[in-house]
């Protein structure tokens, strides 16, 4: 079962999730957690894993070869995303534009233009294992995230290397952390899983953004449930919205000050209550069932 954790907007509670329920999972079931948040990735800073994002990770990039380019410009006429420019002579490159969509090297009637990787972040990834720093009930919890380097335009490269499990052990269930928002980089966290979880809090704010992620997870025709976050800080109009949409609200977390104060001292708070985890696999359970429901459908 893939699940993905993703919120319309940051700061609703989603890395929370996310965390919590991996590591609530852990002793139950071969879990794995991606954190596809590259831009600003913290599941790590929870889980303190004894390993670090090392790993390079590029995007192929366009070369010129002056011998053989007549200047011809057809290349940088082709490019949709304005990332070569027809200049006399060699046209120019803007790497941190391209979309390595290979359509300058298909147009070149001289054959001039080959490619080669460019690095764009570092990924890490490994399982945990008990240690001083980490909190025990997370060993055997295979985590996997990315780092996107300063200065980098595009983000779903990293993301998509994230997601890939080529070289990760058998899992039962795989929880993406997804980047906040709609765009390009959450809709990439989010294809292909089997269901979304959608955080929000009960906030005009909450409520607005969480309209757009429930239509991105509509237009990918991918099941969706809701979560709702400080849970009675506001109003019942994310509840009345999901009522009227038919989507189910999956969990409701309450404004506990105990949950704010793990978090600001980088616990885990299903680690230090029993009940709070047994509703996070609870959680996971009703979800399960959902997933299977669908598929059955």
């Amino acid at each position: 079962m893939k699940i993905v954790i993703a919120s319309g907007k940051g700061g609703t509670g989603k890395t929370t999730l996310s965390v919590n329920l991996a590591t609530a999972l852990a002793g139950e079931a071969s879990v794995g957690l991606l954190d596809c948040d590259v831009e600003e990735p913290n599941c790590h800073l929870y889980l303190r894993p004894s390993f670090d994002a090392t790993e390079p990770v590029g995007t192929p990039i366009p070369v010129v070869d002056e011998k053989l380019c007549t200047g011809c410009g057809l290349c940088a006429g082709a490019c949709e995303f304005h990332a070569l420019l027809a200049l006399p002579g060699t046209p120019l490159l803007l790497p941190e534009l391209c979309h390595n969509c290979g359509v300058c090297a298909y147009v070149c009637p001289e054959e001039a233009i080959s490619e080669k990787d460019r690095e764009i972040g570092v990924l890490g990834a490994g399982v945990l294992g008990s240690n001083q720093f980490g909190p025990p009930e997370a060993a055997g919890l295979y985590l996997r995230w990315g780092r996107l380097h300063v200065g980098e335009a595009r983000s779903t490269p990293l993301v998509r290397a994230v997601k890939d499990l080529s070289d990760a052990p058998p899992l039962d269930i795989v929880i993406i952390d997804a980047p906040p928002g709609v765009a390009c980089p959450a809709v990439e966290a989010m294809r292909g899983a089997d269901l979304a979880v959608l955080v929000t809090e009960p906030t005009p704010f909450g409520l607005h953004d969480l309209k757009l992620a429930v239509e991105t997870a509509r237009l990918l025709d991918m099941p969706c449930g809701v979560v709702i976050n400080r849970a009675g800080i506001g109003d019942s109009r994310v509840n009345d919205f999901c009522t009227v949409e038919g989507v189910p609200i999956l969990l409701e977390i309450p404004d506990d000050r105990r949950i704010a104060e793990a978090c600001s001292r980088g616990q885990v708070f299903s680690t230090l209550d029993a009940p709070f985890a047994a509703r996070l696999r609870a959680f996971a359970s009703d979800i399960e069932a959902r997933v299977e429901k669908v598929a059955a459908a």
